[in-house]
């Protein structure tokens, strides 16, 4: 039975999540379980939430917690990464109200903009610090990396480190689950194609029973169908660009320049930009904690149903122990997969998995308007993570002058003021800048 790692464990109802997934396949239920997390009140949490789960499922894994990371990773099969380095205080706060001082709103700022480009400079070194142990204590291991900006550090990992690895997000699920209801076809006959990157993929193919369904979509949109108010801004994208977007519009709309624009509450309204909205998800979560903590960690209370989730992480798991292929959309280095984005930049592609591994697919030329707005955030990409190698602030300024939300609301001047204060705001959570 494989050893699989958790490193961020203490993302309590995410591990869970992914855990169940994982403990549902028999070939997988006696799997030892590591769990690794730097805060011990959280890991016993996510101890005790293991061994639910487990019983839930009728199934009998090898526990264990530690917050010691060697000892975590000692022959591992499988690495899973959910840290979020710097938390929601006082990385996030920073992340939002500095750049909200210099007139600069955002959404999420998890995966680009500044939010994305600060998040990804204190993430790296960490993840590149564990993978460098990973080559040391278990070689032959896969990263499946969940950490957000998840472009940015897939493609640090797998460019500064010997890791197998590979990012995993539910976006393109979460898409796919989406635009099946509103054309009104059951989700596995709604046969598609995306490629792109991370948060800013496009479906370059959608079909039912052999038939293109982009002019229904087209036409529906077109209509303002009911579900336009609640995706406007990828709707908006279909209607100018032709295609749809891998990601939601509270994410998308900040990877363009197009929706939030500094004296233009008008857009905001219009395309019902939840400007902010990362900080309030973190709000009541943090509200919601404790008596998650208490749920948790009461042991007459059950771990509920188990259901299985959307995330690809257990069927990569699965299929590289069986040799049962799947495909799954996975972030790896672009190695000829998308031929009209920079080689050697991180993209998300369809990916065949057995025991083999990671196999990216090969997508050729995405459509030239889809390819040229995903290079914009390309670019922010390779620029933070040039930075975070050189550790020059003048890398860190190039990253943020060109991304597309940032070069359209704010002054050179603006741009290279707000990411010093950044800088010196997030500390001992960079390595020193020069």
């Amino acid at each position: 039975m494989p050893k699989i790692t958790f490193i961020g464990a203490g993302s309590v109802v995410f591990t869970k999540n992914l855990l169940g997934d994982i403990l549902q396949f028999p070939e997988l239920g006696e799997s030892e379980i590591s769990l690794m997390d730097i805060d011990e009140s959280r890991l016993k949490v996510a101890k005790v939430m293991a061994q639910k789960v487990a019983d839930a499922l009728n199934v009998k894994p090898k526990i264990t917690a530690t917050t010691d990371r060697k000892k975590a990773l000692a022959d591992s099969d499988y690495v899973i990464c959910t840290i979020q380095v710097g938390g929601y205080e006082p990385s996030t706060v920073h992340d939002f109200e500095i750049p909200k001082k210099y007139g600069l709103k955002q959404t999420i700022a998890d995966t680009l903009g500044i939010g994305g480009i600060m998040r990804g400079l204190r993430t790296i070194p960490v993840q590149v610090a564990f993978c460098k142990e990973m080559e040391e204590i278990c070689p032959d291991a896969w990263l499946l990396n969940y950490s957000n900006p998840m472009a940015i550090n897939t493609g640090a990992i797998l460019q500064q480190t010997n890791v197998k690895a590979v990012g995993l997000c539910h976006g393109i699920q979460g898409a796919h689950k989406w635009l099946a209801k509103c054309l009104d076809i059951p989700q596995n006959e709604l046969v598609f194609l995306a490629a792109g990157t991370n948060h800013c993929a496009w479906f370059t193919k959608l079909e039912h029973n052999g038939e293109d369904v982009y002019p229904r979509l087209r036409k529906l949109v077109a209509d303002n169908a009911d579900f336009v108010k609640e995706d406007r801004v990828r709707c908006e994208m279909l209607r100018r660009f032709g295609y749809y977007g891998g990601e939601s519009s509270e994410h998308l709309a900040e990877y363009l320049p197009y929706f939030i624009r500094n004296g233009r509450e008008d857009l905001i309204e219009r395309f019902n930009v939840p400007i902010d909205e990362y900080i309030r998800r973190c709000i009541q979560q943090n509200k919601d904690w404790h008596e998650m903590e208490k749920k948790f960690l009461d042991l007459n209370e059950p771990a509920g149903e188990i259901v299985r989730s959307a995330e690809y992480g257990s069927l990569v798991i699965h299929s590289c122990e069986t040799g049962e292929p799947c495909v799954i959309y996975g972030n790896i280095l672009n190695k000829g997969h998308i031929t009209n984005l920079t080689q050697g930049a991180c993209v998300e592609v369809p990916c065949v998995i057995d025991r083999n591994g990671v196999q990216g697919t090969m997508v050729g030329d995405m459509p030239a308007q889809c390819a040229a707005i995903t290079q914009t955030n390309v670019n922010v990409h390779l620029l933070t993570q040039k930075a975070s190698v050189t550790h020059k602030r003048e890398d860190v300024y190039h990253a943020a002058m060109l991304d597309p939300l940032t070069k359209q609301n704010l002054t050179m001047d603006e741009i290279v003021a707000m990411c010093d204060e950044l800088i010196d705001a997030h500390g001992d959570y960079l390595p020193p800048m020069d």
